[in-house]
């Protein structure tokens, strides 16, 4: 190749313009870069505030946060890639397929996300508060995305899927701080129902635990087969629950026997044709 015959200031001139071009288009993507970051931190900074006041679980703003900062940084990239001079209409597409065979293949992992999501932000229980749901009964002991840890009454641990959580009933046992004890007690067709409600209210109006107010309440609820069934109705705090059950039912019996009357058992009359 003959040096002397190449015209340097063509390419001269060439390089300088490539370099003017990308070189301006370099530094606008730097400078975005640099503006977007500062944009994202402050956007990550005031949902944080906003979440820390509004009294978001810990656990889910760790996770929002995190999941707004990987979609703010993901927009950012593809429009410093496009400032650049990338086409981005393929990334974007990629982006989007990927996500939708994601959601697909986590269809329902995304539902116990959002049931998560939803409890966290309502807020239908707290930690510690006693719950029944999907036809167990516990004590909240954590929240987590995915799924809420129970603590039974036999102690045993409870792990429910928050999709069919927040889809199904859900009763707090806590939430007003008291709760109604139901007791059914049944005495012989021969007892005196009026000394019998005298005897079950003292019963209930001599135990500490039992509430004053709501008061308690001693009635007929059903003529049985074999008894008459008194509906016993203590209130107590949640806390007290069962020691005012299997207390007024043990001090019930014992009271009702001091008395004289009769608990019965069922019985089967039979007719013997001679």
């Amino acid at each position: 190749m003959d040096l002397e015959n190449i015209d340097t200031s063509k390419w001269a001139d060439l390089a300088l313009d490539y370099g003017v071009e990308y070189g301006l288009k370099i530094l606008a993507a730097a400078a975005i870069w640099i503006i977007g970051s500062w944009i994202i931190k402050k956007l990550l900074k005031g949902t944080k505030n906003f979440m820390s006041k509004s009294s978001y679980e810990e656990s889910l703003q760790k996770f929002l946060l995190n999941l707004l900062n990987w979609v703010l940084k993901i927009v950012l990239i593809v429009i410093v890639l496009g400032t650049v001079g990338i086409e981005t209409t393929s990334f974007a597409a990629l982006i989007a397929a990927a996500g939708l065979a994601i959601g697909l293949a986590l269809q329902g992992s995304l539902g116990n996300f959002a049931g998560g999501v939803l409890i966290m932000i309502f807020k239908p229980f707290k930690l510690g508060d006693l719950i029944e749901a999907q036809g167990e009964i516990g004590v909240v002991k954590e929240i987590e995305i995915f799924t809420t840890k129970l603590t039974g009454l036999s102690n045993k641990e409870i792990i429910i899927p928050n999709g069919s959580l927040s889809n199904g009933n859900i009763v707090n046992y806590s939430t007003e701080g008291t709760r109604r004890v139901d007791l059914t007690i049944g005495v012989s067709y021969e007892a005196d129902i009026k000394k019998t409600k005298e005897i079950l209210m003292e019963v209930l109006t001599s135990d500490p635990k039992v509430l004053k107010d709501p008061a308690p309440s001693v009635n007929v609820s059903e003529l049985a087969d074999s008894s008459v069934n008194f509906a016993v109705r203590p209130w107590s705090t949640t806390a007290d629950y069962w020691d005012v059950y299997f207390g007024i039912t043990e001090k019930a019996k014992i009271a009702l026997d001091k008395a004289g009357i009769e608990i019965p058992f069922p019985q089967v009359v039979v007719h013997k044709n001679s």
